[in-house]
């Protein structure tokens, strides 16, 4: 299925919902609008990670054949890169989780303190990392604050002030996890970061999936994100990807394990750590097969619909959401340029946690982050759940 025209309701309602048939089943009635944290699975998902297990009794070890695992393992490297618009497949690097390809970049970085440049921001895995390395005395975190307004705000201004000739690393996000700030001028970040003599990582994981996103015209030396949201690919595909000119110059991680060996299946012992040339060399050890099987559905998906369809689509549903909310005087933050933020709205609350529980009882499926609840359509939300989100909403307040 390729979809080249734009997405409309009766096509959607004809070609894309059955593909869901599943998760719409099990949560009929309740609306759903939660998929900027966790992404909708399609019914292909559950079968395509079936036929990997199944493939353990079938094959046994032959499972680990380019035409079984390491071949799907591949496809789903193949796809991000796709996504990142890489050339190099084996530039992304299968991960467990974001913060996993974070400690892989930190531990590339041999001179300790490292200095970091960071936001308040980014989201608790990355945050947590960060704030642990400091307190081990392995790095200084300068934190960018946010701006206080609507909603609080990382000034890209700020983040360029902050960094130092003295800086090693700059890590910041693209898309901001809890108020869904699309950060402006990446590439005056990264530009200058490089003049100093800096690297950069740059979290994609609100970002990819989102609106069209390219690392390589950015010139992002890392990139790290998953799946589990937009890409709906469940918890545990996530992925480090590393640029090329990063893997041309052989830089190597402490992280590293015997998938990483040069001739891995050959079981060669030398005196020295050898590993294999580019992205392949920043491998770990046994990798997670059945995360790929769960992740390539749903990346494939979004591929064949298009980002860029995607992004037109849902922007449409987050603006009629924030109008339904107006209308019904309901508190929203509306921005002045949609454009420049990602896929969900905010609903500012002084106990945004229990307002989303409410909603939650009354089956309106939300989340709270700091003073704010977030609501997330997908393609799959129609203008009769945003009414009723509405509805629900004015209630409980």
């Amino acid at each position: 299925m390729t979809i080249n025209a734009p997405l409309t309701k009766d096509l959607i309602d004809r070609e894309i919902r059955p593909l869901f048939s599943r998760v719409l089943k099990a949560h009929e009635g309740t609306v759903y609008l939660a998929n900027h944290s966790l992404g909708r699975p399609m019914d292909r998902t559950f079968e395509h990670v079936a036929y990997g297990a199944g493939l353990w009794a079938e094959q046994l070890d032959e499972a680990w054949s380019e035409e079984h695992w390491t071949g799907e393992l591949l496809k789903f490297r193949s796809l991000i890169a796709q996504l990142l618009d890489l050339s190099d497949p084996r530039a992304v690097v299968p991960k467990m989780s974001a913060g996993q390809g974070l400690r892989a970049i930190l531990n590339s970085f041999l001179d300790r303190p490292l200095n970091i440049v960071s936001t308040r921001g980014e989201f608790d895995s990355a945050d947590f990392i960060l704030k642990t390395y400091h307190e081990q005395g392995v790095a200084n975190v300068h934190w960018v604050e946010h701006r206080i307004g609507e909603v609080p705000t990382i000034d890209t201004n700020d983040v360029v002030e902050a960094i130092r000739p003295e800086t090693d690393l700059v890590v910041i996000s693209a898309v901001m996890f809890g108020t869904g700030q699309r950060v402006a001028n990446l590439e005056e970040i990264i530009e200058v970061a490089h003049r100093n003599g800096a690297l950069v990582v740059i979290d994609v994981y609100h970002a990819l999936g989102v609106y069209p996103f390219s690392m390589s015209e950015l010139g992002a030396d890392f990139c790290i994100g998953g799946c589990y949201k937009y890409l709906r690919g469940g918890a545990g595909s996530c992925f480090l990807a590393i640029a090329p000119w990063i893997l041309d110059s052989g830089r190597r991680t402490l992280d590293t394990g015997w998938f990483a060996k040069k001739d891995t299946f050959k079981y060669i012992r030398l005196e020295t750590a050898e590993p294999w040339a580019g992205g392949d060399g920043w491998l770990e050890s046994t990798s997670s097969i059945l995360t790929a099987y769960q992740a390539t559905p749903g990346l494939e998906f979004t591929l064949q619909l298009g980002v860029q369809n995607i992004r037109e689509y849902v922007l449409g549903l987050v603006n009629e959401l924030r109008e339904s909310f107006r209308n019904s005087c309901l508190p929203v933050v509306t921005p002045v340029d949609p454009e420049e933020w990602g896929a969900f709205a905010l609903v500012p609350s002084s106990d945004a946690a229990s307002l989303s529980e409410r909603l939650r009882e009354h089956g309106v499926v939300t989340d709270a982050r700091g003073g704010f609840v977030r609501f997330g359509p997908d393609i799959l939300t129609t203008s009769e759940e945003i009414s009723r989100a509405a509805t629900v909403l004015k209630a409980a307040l």
